[in-house]
């Protein structure tokens, strides 16, 4: 994204870029004095920077996933994940799984977090507050996911792989804004902005079809326990405690309640990610305050002055509680999720040992005509509907065709895909399945990189004329 579009973005809208949201000071800025291990960590920092540089390690790690997965080794490469790990509480629990469950129900949790975190951000400061602002974005997410089910359920109706309907149904946000990057001016802001909006509505629509399409036989007990520690977190928050190791160890039992009780675990991230506070706790009269007394102690005897440790850690403390824990946890687990635990999901999923006989098969044919076709058709054919009932109108500088484009883009599956599939179907179904996503996906990022290429310089030629 160049700057001059950044700054049109809303703040919010930033912090789907990694670019955006954590910026580092330049050098010259940067009042630390300079290591010699910073001439290794500053060229990974500013990779991760990168507008596209999530997408990139996602994408690389796919496909050392597919490369392993059909090489000599590719069994031993599968069967690693399947190594079972866990604990046993005598009498009360025991979690014995495989390595690949541990990396789906567990470590995803932290991703579902961050994605309720989005979604927080969103329906509180962001383009989804506004209900007329949020109609088209929903509307085009609506049809993004409607048509391709319902398109699915008409190839697959009546057939093993029927249970499938949610697979081609979610946007990877992390692949579309690298394509978007990687195209720069030739997207318009307010194109970006309307997929970047899409792709959180599209997250709550995913999240509703996890939690009603893909939930095994209750266990209430444990249900009602995860309850609980939901009531136990809000009540923490009533009160005052400010203690993330409280809200954590809460967290962690709230996870274990929800995994037991059939209900997929990676929900009590969403919930908690929805849970968490969106107002900072110091405003910014109360830090300027700080800011001055602080001031004035390191302008007297600062090197004789006693408990300078607590009084720093006062300070640290006061200074993390200057911007809302919302804001705070998805800037600092942001990159975790982009660069550790999207990657890692890429490695234990994307393996599949490819037979393009497959992708014709029922379940590998309907994910990608789902992605390919389904996505674009439902996003431009509910987008029309709302535009048309004057419900909406386009972002300025967007048509149709670049809304087309932006249609096909939003057929980028892979990550949700990928998961989506793991809970719906299952041996060879799951494995047809991800050869469908990555396929699917594939084709919708030329599609959608052509088309956003094609009608873009029709509308720079356009403007330039006018």
């Amino acid at each position: 994204m160049s700057p001059k579009a950044a700054e049109h973005l809303h703040p919010h809208q930033k912090s789907f870029s990694s670019v955006a949201k954590h910026q580092p000071l330049p050098d010259d800025e940067n009042p630390l004095p300079k290591e010699p291990v910073d001439r290794v960590i500053r060229p990974i920092v500013r990779f991760m920077h990168v507008e596209a540089a999530s997408g990139v390690v996602l994408l690389i790690c796919t496909i050392v996933a597919l490369v392993l997965a059909n090489s000599p080794w590719g069994e031993g490469f599968l069967h690693f994940f399947e190594i079972e790990i866990g604990f046993e509480i005598e009498g009360v629990l025991k979690m014995q799984h495989s390595l690949h469950h541990w990396i789906n129900d567990a470590l995803m949790t932290v991703f579902f977090f961050v994605v309720g975190l989005e979604v927080k951000r969103e329906l509180v400061v962001g383009e989804l507050r506004d209900p007329r602002g949020a109609v088209l974005p929903v509307a085009a997410a609506l049809g993004g996911m409607v048509v391709p089910a319902g398109i699915y359920l008409a190839l697959q109706y009546g057939q093993p792989g029927e249970s499938g309907w949610g697979i081609p149904m979610a946007t990877d946000i992390a692949f579309v804004v690298g394509c978007m990057a990687i195209l720069g001016r030739r997207v318009p802001n307010g194109l970006r902005v309307m997929l970047l909006s899409l792709a959180i509505a599209d997250d709550i629509g995913a999240i509703i079809v996890i939690a009603v399409g893909y939930t095994e036989d209750l266990q209430w007990s444990w249900l009602l326990a995860g309850g609980v520690g939901i009531g136990v977190v809000s009540l923490m928050a009533r009160i005052g405690v400010r203690s993330f190791f409280a809200y954590v160890t809460a967290g962690v039992f709230i996870w274990i309640a929800f995994h037991e009780s059939k209900v997929h675990a990676t929900l009590a991230g969403v919930i908690l990610g929805l849970m968490t506070p969106a107002r900072t706790y110091i405003d910014q009269n109360i830090f300027s305050q700080l800011l001055r007394r602080a001031e004035s102690v390191m302008q007297g005897d600062w090197e004789s002055m006693p408990h300078r440790a607590e009084a720093v850690s006062r300070f640290r403390h006061a200074v993390r509680e200057t911007i809302s824990p919302l804001e705070y946890l998805e800037g600092i687990l942001h990159p975790w999720t982009s660069f550790v635990i999207m990657p890692i999901f890429a490695l234990a999923n994307a393996g599949v040992a490819i037979h393009l006989e497959e992708l014709g098969s029922g379940v590998g044919l309907a994910v990608a005509v789902g992605l390919v076709v389904g996505k674009p058709l439902g996003i431009l054919l509910f987008s029309w509907l709302a535009v048309a009932t004057r419900l909406a109108k386009l972002p300025e500088g967007v048509n149709w065709g670049l809304l087309a484009g932006g249609g096909c883009l939003a057929g980028i599956g892979f990550t949700m895909a990928l998961f989506i599939a793991g809970l719906a179907v299952e041996g060879d179904l799951l494995d047809s399945a991800k050869i469908g996503v990555l396929a699917g996906s594939l084709l919708s990022a030329a599609l959608g990189m052509g088309l956003l290429l094609a009608f873009g310089k029709k509308q720079a030629a356009a403007t330039s004329r006018s």
